[in-house]
């Protein structure tokens, strides 16, 4: 017999599947022996008064086993011989698309700029020793894309877009853990997830498809109205109809597709700081208690919105137990990121602290550089540039990123001295207040105050702002036509995932590479 109820069990209570077991044998009047196992469905944390709660949602396997899989496998037939189709981008988007043309019978040919998800451990290390940005293999750039070594983090609200467990599940076919299909912000982490990635391209190429690194598209092959394939930096040619899936930092696409005639479109997005406290004192905040989170608890989260001067002012990829990490893919910038291992062990926790933008913002404040015009679809990229490379500037024209404490920014003041940080590195004392933008600084300020009254000790000396965080989403928007997610002008373009402005994180990348799958297979047979 199986058996589901709702718990609401202390910490040490819910702990593991012993103790679980023993608690739900007595409030529920059963022998424990005559449970065989208890599967968590649902598991989050309720600190909203002092005394933290875990509630679950299980499932009692009474007088009889689970099924040895959490999860449900996806299959995955040979598809060597069947119709081409060639995605650009090894990111989620591009990774869930190719394992989808599997699924539906097509063959995905999946070309990545960057290096394999290993090989890019090595360029990624060179930005912290020697300050040095490979533009090709970074933190944005190589299989796995922006998530790979910035957390994995699973959590999305896009709900609507597609199917969550399919992508978690996914997930869990390929070595993650199972966890991550009942915890409320699932969390790979990235210690674990290159090994996950590397699975789903093995998948890929066992299928009969083919992944293709340090192969950056350069141009399209575009035929009239429609797109017929790529065409790469080495001059070779990939035939068939084209999933664009390059991510939010790829600009050299942004700039190709607005010079060729494809349209774009501005979009709003979020620009700020990475905020650094130390674990030990966000888990005092959050659990309510000196000691902190205990034996029993994870390291403690944290989500804060608000509104200032008629624009949204958040908490954004919060890192409990994490690290800051430089996330620029070119010369003379400086870009920050978050990223945690998935044990969330770290001494630090860091989440950005940004604020809504749209491009009207950026038209006022006379932020274009001299040539441009306010109709500009890269407008927003524009911006970005000129922040990324400011905050360059400021930090000594090398990877070492300005910095201030956190209270001193609101009393705009200049910190004389700096706290100790997980930016490896290195970290410079700076005046963001002045030099960063008017209306992002203040709108951050006024939230920071806001954010102190809901979470006393929040606004604190000792946390340290690191600038700047400018990659939160796309700066543009490839247009496609809602039905058939193709290009509204090119056919067989279908612009993907988060670097198209249709998706904002890995699980809604991954549920947007799916449907543009799904669109491309529909697209054919209606043809066939």
């Amino acid at each position: 017999m199986i058996q589901e109820y709702q718990l609401r069990l202390l910490p040490q209570q819910a702990a593991n599947e012993q103790s679980i077991m023993q608690y739900v044998a007595r409030e529920k009047g059963m022998d424990v022996r005559t449970i065989k196992a208890v599967r968590v469905l649902k598991r989050g944390i309720d600190a909203r008064q002092r005394t933290i709660y875990v509630n679950l949602s299980v499932r009692v396997f009474i007088n009889e086993m689970p099924p040895k899989e959490e999860f449900v496998r996806t299959h995955y037939p040979n598809v060597e011989g069947r119709p081409q189709v060639i995605v650009v981008g090894a990111g989620p988007g591009g990774l869930f698309a190719a394992l989808r043309l599997i699924e539906l019978g097509l063959r995905p040919v999946v070309v990545e700029r960057g290096k394999d998800v290993h090989a890019r451990r090595v360029d990624i290390a060179r930005i912290s020793r020697e300050h040095k940005v490979d533009g090709e293999s970074n933190y944005s750039f190589g299989e796995g894309g922006a998530g790979a070594y910035s957390d994995g983090k699973l959590f999305t609200r896009s709900k609507k877009r597609g199917n969550v467990e399919k992508i978690l599940n996914v997930f869990c076919q390929h070595g993650a853990s199972t966890s991550i299909l009942s915890d409320a912000h699932p969390h790979i982490g990235t210690d674990k997830l290159p090994l996950v990635i590397e699975a789903m391209r093995n998948t890929i190429i066992r299928s009969g498809g083919e992944v293709h690194f340090e192969t950056r598209m350069d141009a399209l092959i575009i035929e009239g109205d429609e797109v017929k394939g790529i065409v790469t930096q080495a001059g070779r040619e990939f035939i068939g109809s084209v999933i664009l899936a390059t991510g939010h930092s790829a600009r050299d696409v942004f700039r190709w597709l607005q010079a060729n005639g494809v349209t774009l479109e501005a979009k709003g997005l979020a620009v700020g700081v990475r905020l650094e406290h130390e674990a030990h004192l966000i888990d005092q905040i959050r659990y309510h208690n000196k000691n902190g989170r205990g034996r029993y608890l994870p390291a403690a989260e944290y989500s804060f919105v608000a509104q200032a001067g008629g624009r949204g002012v958040y908490s954004f990829c919060m890192c409990p137990g994490g690290f800051v990490v430089p996330a620029a893919t070119g010369p003379e910038q400086v870009v920050v990121n978050g990223m945690s291992p998935s044990n969330r062990g770290g001494r630090w926790s860091n989440s950005g602290m940004v604020v809504e933008i749209h491009p009207e913002d950026v038209i006022q404040e006379k932020l274009l550089p001299e040539g441009a015009n306010a109709d500009d679809p890269l407008v927003m990229m524009y911006f970005q540039e000129k922040l990324e490379r400011e905050c360059w500037l400021a930090g000594g024209m090398k990877q070492t990123a300005p910095a201030q404490r956190m209270a001193d920014f609101t009393r705009r003041k200049l910190s004389y001295d700096l706290p100790q940080t997980s930016y490896s590195p290195g970290v410079v004392s700076s005046p963001l207040h002045f030099w960063m933008p008017t209306f992002i600084t203040e709108r951050l300020a006024q939230g920071f105050t806001q954010f102190d009254r809901v979470s006393r000790g929040f606004l604190t000396n000792e946390a340290l702002m690191i600038g700047v965080e400018t990659r939160t989403s796309s700066p543009v928007r490839i247009v496609r036509d809602r039905e058939t997610l193709q290009h509204i002008t090119v056919k067989g373009l279908f612009p993907c995932g988060e670097g198209a402005g249709y998706a904002g994180g890995i699980v809604s990348a991954g549920m947007d590479g799916e449907r543009c799958a799904e669109a491309v297979a529909q697209m054919l047979e209606t043809r066939a």
